[in-house]
């Protein structure tokens, strides 16, 4: 773990240095006050659509098969660190725009709206990174439209390998735009956090065990399990917003190996026809 200046400093001095370039153009017209999932836009890297495989079964997410955000290849046995990020939009309409980077790990394809019934997901395949699951948090991404207002919530197994956990009750949005977080705001009320909140006293998930729909509607939504590395806000159009996380933070996120890397933003208009661009660095050691 990188502790002081030194080891950042004799990091790029020796190379350990990389930069990398995204770039996002949103096509979907997203409410504002609700998190929007960025890697289901168009741009570099391409999107990452979440319906793409059987629904309710666990399939695990990585840089070598699914794409994101590029941040270098494997450095084992260095350790890789986020060091800075940067970000501008080409218009004001959704800003400030709150963004939070995350690593994708694992995902539960096309929940079903319409099922009352248990839905029992599939767990065999589990958590390729963060294995104990400390600090992996749930969000869900809507994959098909749906009326707005039905709720519903989801069982899993903690970051300590308890089972049986309930999440608290999650009440659907109505925005229409592919990628929307369904939160905890009904009816296009704005959300806290992307996340899912948890049982009292967890915070993490290992595996959703199952989802329990306790109203019907239209729609398919996707589970995804992340894990958070750093935020930061985009203000203006006239200058990038950067976070240098050890100077801000005195900590610097690992990313690993195969990490996919990916954005939650929270527009406060719609995102269709803004460029979103930046650039990540990273650092090993």
């Amino acid at each position: 773990m990188i502790r002081s200046v030194k080891q950042l400093v004799d990091a790029e001095e020796a190379g350990k240095v990389r930069h990398y370039t995204w770039r996002k153009t949103p096509s979907q017209v997203t409410t504002a006050g609700l998190w929007f999932d960025l890697s289901m836009s168009p741009g570099r890297p391409v999107p990452k659509y979440w319906f793409d495989a059987p629904p309710a079964i666990a399939k695990a997410v990585s840089y070598s098969s699914d794409g994101g955000l590029e941040h270098g290849g494997g450095v084992s046995p260095s350790e890789k660190y986020l060091r800075l990020t940067t970000s501008i939009a080409t218009a004001a309409t959704a800003l400030p725009l709150t963004m939070i980077l995350c690593d994708y790990l694992l995902y539960y394809p096309s929940i079903d709206d319409s099922v009352l019934d248990e839905q029992v997901l599939d767990n065999t395949v589990t958590l390729p990174r963060y294995t104990d699951g400390k600090g992996v948090q749930v969000i869900a991404v809507s994959v098909a439209g749906r009326t707005g207002g039905a709720r519903f919530y989801f069982t899993y197994t903690n970051s300590d390998g308890v089972s049986g956990r309930t999440s608290q009750t999650v009440y659907e949005n109505n925005a229409a735009a592919l990628g929307t977080i369904q939160g905890n705001g009904a009816n296009n009320n704005a959300s806290a956090t992307p996340f899912i909140g948890l049982q009292a006293g967890d915070s993490g998930v290992r595996s959703i065990d199952s989802v329990v729909m306790l109203d019907a509607d239209v729609g398919l939504f996707t589970l995804i399990l992340v894990k958070p590395l750093g935020t930061s806000v985009v203000r203006e159009i006239t200058a990038p917003s950067e976070k240098d996380y050890f100077l801000e933070s005195g900590i610097v996120p690992r990313i690993y190996d195969d990490a996919y890397l990916s954005f939650l933003c929270l527009p406060q208009g719609t995102l269709a026809a803004t460029a979103l661009m930046g650039d990540i660095k990273t650092i090993f050691t």
